[in-house]
């Protein structure tokens, strides 16, 4: 089996160094690009390609033992197969991706990807070392049991990313409306990689945003996102950025006063502390809301004592 998206690359790299000529020399904008974070994020890319020789390879094994226990046996000659493929794998993703933004397990491969502080085709490439091997094709796993071909699976898991590659840009804006209602699209994902308190965990969707419309996860763009993690490293080492949430839950788990605790800082939404010194997503969204309400009441008592009591 071939990996299609080794015959990507250099489409990616060329892709790249077309955006930066448009953005530096025909816009004139010089903050969409830094050489030292596109470095990083290039060897992560390297370092994704290099550890998939082992890691596609355990994935491809574990998916071919599933298909084995498969309980039907579709016709890949026709051509509703090939559209319920593309529709088991698309939902697949959005679960896999939702479920990396909520379990810290996940999040620590996946945070790999939302760590440059920049939103460019660069990023595209700043991919995970671990995911693979830590077990994020399991929400791929019941689609080998319906009987979808190993071989099909990995083929349209390489199709999705693929296609999320042209979504990190600033340089497209909006697209058609019937486009940004159905896909996925550089609006969409640029609110996926901010780091705003309103849109972090928004837009999961990897190439039909209609699931995160479906499931209460989607998120309209409107302020430009601050790119990044909401505690961004201070670090360009591939090695760091790799595995640094790895390090920091291992930390975290021997320092837990129970074995409660320690599954909470492995299992728990990614800033879950047992005593409250970090905040989750949610958490932080209640302090915001606690802090709006006063100033809410305040501002509505100063027009009720502009116009008058209505009882008066």
């Amino acid at each position: 089996m071939k990996d299609i998206i080794l015959y990507a690359i250099p489409v990616f790299v060329g892709s790249i160094v077309v955006e930066v000529f448009y953005l530096r020399h025909l816009q004139r904008h010089q903050d969409h690009y830094q050489t030292k974070d596109t470095v990083s994020s290039l060897s992560m890319g390297i370092g994704n390609v290099i550890t998939g020789f082992v890691s596609k390879a355990v994935v491809f094994g574990v998916i071919v033992l599933f298909y084995q226990f498969r309980f039907f046996e579709p016709d890949r000659t026709q051509w509703w197969y090939w559209v319920a493929l593309f529709f088991a794998d698309d939902f697949s993703y959005y679960w896999f991706h939702r479920t990396s933004h909520g379990v810290r397990y996940f999040w620590a491969s996946h945070v790999v990807h939302h760590s440059s502080q920049y939103y460019n085709l660069g990023t595209a490439l700043r991919q995970t070392w671990t995911g693979n091997l830590s077990g994020s094709f399991i929400f791929y796993l019941w689609m080998p049991l319906l009987g979808f071909n190993p071989v099909d699976i990995l083929l349209m898991m390489s199709i999705s990313l693929l296609y999320q590659f042209w979504i990190h840009t600033e340089t497209i804006q909006k697209l058609p409306r019937p486009i940004e209602f159905i896909f996925n699209t550089p609006s969409h994902h640029r609110v996926h990689h901010g780091s705003d308190v309103e849109y972090l965990d928004k837009n999961h969707a990897g190439i039909l945003i209609i699931w995160d419309r479906l499931f209460g996860t989607f998120q309209e763009e409107g302020k430009r996102p601050r790119y990044g993690l909401t505690k961004n490293l201070d670090t360009h080492n591939p090695f760091r950025i790799a595995l640094h949430e790895w390090l920091d839950m291992g930390k975290d788990v021997g320092r837990a006063p129970s074995f409660k605790a320690a599954l909470g800082y492995i299992f728990g939404p990614p800033g879950w502390s047992h005593d409250g010194s970090r905040l989750t997503t949610e958490q932080m969204r209640r302090e915001i809301r606690a802090e709006r309400q006063p100033r809410v009441q305040e501002e509505s008592d100063i027009k009720l004592n502009d116009v008058g009591s209505p009882y008066a």
